[in-house]
């Protein structure tokens, strides 16, 4: 028996269960592709969908050229009729500070040979970051889903031996909140999406849920991985209307300068209610603290010996991270990089976190001057590479950093780790 396999794209599809539907992402946690036909396949749509427009068909397919014997004419033959989807567009791609060679000559391969753009560039993240912030020179402290990176960038050029990068992005954060659910008392708190809800009823905090359950017939549920994602969805939002970074000074396991521990502090602020979609609500108070805290200090993290990350390290948290970029790149320019400070990453949008970061630099360094530039809009600071591509790629001084078509045919894949540093 032969099964026929589709693609689906974008997140609207998402919102009604499919048959064996299976959720997949073609890069891995380290932000580097892994499954470069399913990558091919997305970044391809995300243009011709959103950019572009679908690529244009055969003409002699379209009803209005039909060829009665279904040949093409003899002075066609050999052409291609099919044009490429970025024949006529430059294309500039982003990528993490820490892509391996062979990862960058098959993106330019790709883009080249079977999209047919005619001029390409591969830019990093830090820097497309912190042209978004309209700085040539940068910290710049990424949070995101898969990892949080520190690119030092001088002059629009990246630092590499400062880069730094740790698992405890977004995906980390979430596994902190299953942990701290599993952990609840006096009973665990199940994630149930709403796709499995048939309806439910109002209930007082705490109490359990009396919701009435969705089952489907034999073969026609989802994957476990459209589950998955859609309990994704809820912690996104539980991390939105609950979660808060402890804004300090020193760490939320500390005693404050009264003597009363930074605990008790957390304590008696008012709780955060949330409800979950089957109807179960809770006031969260100090756990809504402790879920993140981990990103600046390694000891406070939620044990869970399920969860898909290893327990993190103290090098892996945030200022660390800082502490190490900066000690990889010249003594005589960390003043300045310590005074651009640019925090980009959706997951940095948590209550607090740029406030936390200013306590922990100030405390670290305190002689130079530290200033934090943090975007208040969520969209520039969710896609500040995008932004940066976008202001980079419309500079009349970009146009000699293109790769064109000629060149790569000249030098093949290789050009890219020349041109594109």
């Amino acid at each position: 028996m032969r099964f026929q396999l589709s693609l689906i794209f974008s997140d609207d599809v998402f919102v009604t269960p499919r048959p064996s539907l299976s959720v997949h992402n073609p890069m891995g946690r380290d932000g580097i592709v892994e499954d470069w036909d399913m990558a091919e396949k997305v970044w391809e749509y995300s243009f011709t969908s959103r950019l572009t427009g679908p690529r244009p068909g055969n003409p002699f397919q379209n009803g209005l050229n039909d060829i009665a014997d279904g040949e093409l004419p003899t002075e066609m033959e050999g052409v291609e009729t099919e044009e490429k989807p970025l024949a006529d567009s430059p294309l500039l791609m982003s990528e993490c500070g820490w892509n391996p060679t062979k990862a960058r000559e098959k993106t330019i391969e790709i883009a080249m040979e079977k999209w047919g753009t005619p001029a390409f560039y591969l830019a990093k993240n830090g820097v497309l970051a912190a042209f978004a912030s309209g700085k040539a020179s940068a910290l710049v402290v990424d949070v995101g889903a898969s990892n949080i990176s520190v690119t030092p960038v001088h002059d629009g050029m990246v630092l590499k031996r400062g880069v730094q990068h740790s698992p405890l992005g977004g995906d980390y954060i979430s596994s902190q909140i299953r942990a701290l659910f599993k952990a609840n008392t006096p009973q665990p708190i199940t994630i149930t999406p709403h796709y499995l809800i048939s309806s439910k009823t109002a209930v007082d905090a705490g109490q359990p849920s009396q919701a009435k359950y969705k089952t489907f017939p034999p073969g026609k549920a989802p994957d476990a991985s459209y589950r998955t994602l859609l309990e994704e969805r809820t912690l996104s939002e539980f991390k939105e209307c609950v979660v808060q970074v402890w804004p300090g000074p020193n760490k939320l396991s500390a005693t404050g300068p009264s003597g009363v521990s930074n605990e008790e502090v957390a304590k008696s602020n008012p709780g955060r209610p949330f409800e979950f979609p089957d109807g179960y609500n809770q006031v969260f108070g100090l756990d809504r603290y402790r879920v993140v805290e981990s990103l600046f200090d390694a000891k406070a993290a939620i044990p869970d010996t399920e969860s898909p990350f290893p327990a993190p390290t103290q090098a892996q948290t945030v200022p660390e991270l800082i502490k190490n970029a900066l000690n990889g790149v010249d003594v005589d320019i960390r003043p300045h990089l310590l005074a651009n400070v640019v925090v980009t990453g959706a997951s940095s949008l948590l209550h607090g976190f740029t406030d936390r970061l200013n306590q922990e630099l100030m405390q670290t360094y305190p002689g130079p001057r530290v200033r934090i530039s943090a975007p208040g809009n969520t969209a520039e600071r969710k896609f500040g590479s995008w932004i940066g591509g976008s202001i980079l790629a419309s500079l009349g001084t970009f146009h000699q950093m293109w790769i064109s078509k000629k060149e790569y045919e000249e030098h093949g894949p290789t050009i890219v780790e020349k041109r594109c540093k």
